[in-house]
C-alpha cells in the first residue's frame, strides 16, 4: 500500500470562510474527510497536515524522505513565493503532485507562476476537492 503525505499550506484552514465565491463553502474539515475517503477508495494510506508556517511545511517535506512514496501539496500562496519549499522537495526526492482548488493560471497574474511546478510530476488546478483524488490516483498509476 502506497503511503502519501498530503500537505496543505497557508490559509487552507480558512476554507468555508475565505472567499467562498472562489473556494466554496466547504470547510477544511470537509476537505480532510474527502481526502481520507478518496485514499481509502484508492487503497492508499495518507497522512494529512496543514500549516500556515513555511518552516513547518519544509520540515515535513524533509521528514518525508524515505518514509513516504509521494507528496500531494497545495502550498497556497507559498506556491508563488517559496524557494525554500521547492528546495526541500528537491532535497527530499519524493515524487510530488501539486494541487490547487482554483485555476491559478486563470487568476491574478502573480498567481500564474508556481515554484512547486518546477519539481512536481503533475499539477492539478481548478478541480476543487476532486483535484486531491486525481493526485492520489496519479500515484496509483505511477510506476516506482
Amino acid at each position: 500500500m502506497k503511503k502519501i503525505l498530503v500537505i496543505n499550506g497557508v490559509n487552507l484552514n480558512m476554507l468555508g470562510l475565505r472567499e467562498p465565491n472562489l473556494y466554496g463553502k466547504q470547510t477544511y474539515a470537509d476537505l480532510v474527510k474527502y481526502i481520507k475517503r478518496s485514499a481509502k477508495e484508492l487503497g492508499v494510506k495518507v497522512k494529512v497536515m496543514q500549516s500556515n508556517c513555511e518552516w513547518r511545511i519544509v520540515y515535513e517535506i524533509q521528514r518525508a524522505r524515505g518514509k513516504y512514496d509521494g507528496i500531494v501539496i497545495n502550498a497556497g500562496a507559498y506556491t508563488h513565493t517559496s524557494l525554500a519549499i521547492l528546495d526541500a522537495l528537491k532535497a527530499a526526492e519524493v515524487p510530488t503532485a501539486e494541487v490547487h482548488l482554483t485555476d491559478i493560471h486563470g487568476r491574478e497574474e502573480y498567481r500564474n507562476f508556481s515554484y512547486i511546478s518546477q519539481y512536481a510530476f503533475i499539477q492539478i488546478c481548478g478541480k476543487g476537492f476532486a483535484g486531491y483524488q486525481e493526485a492520489l490516483a496519479a500515484f496509483c498509476e505511477k510506476k516506482g
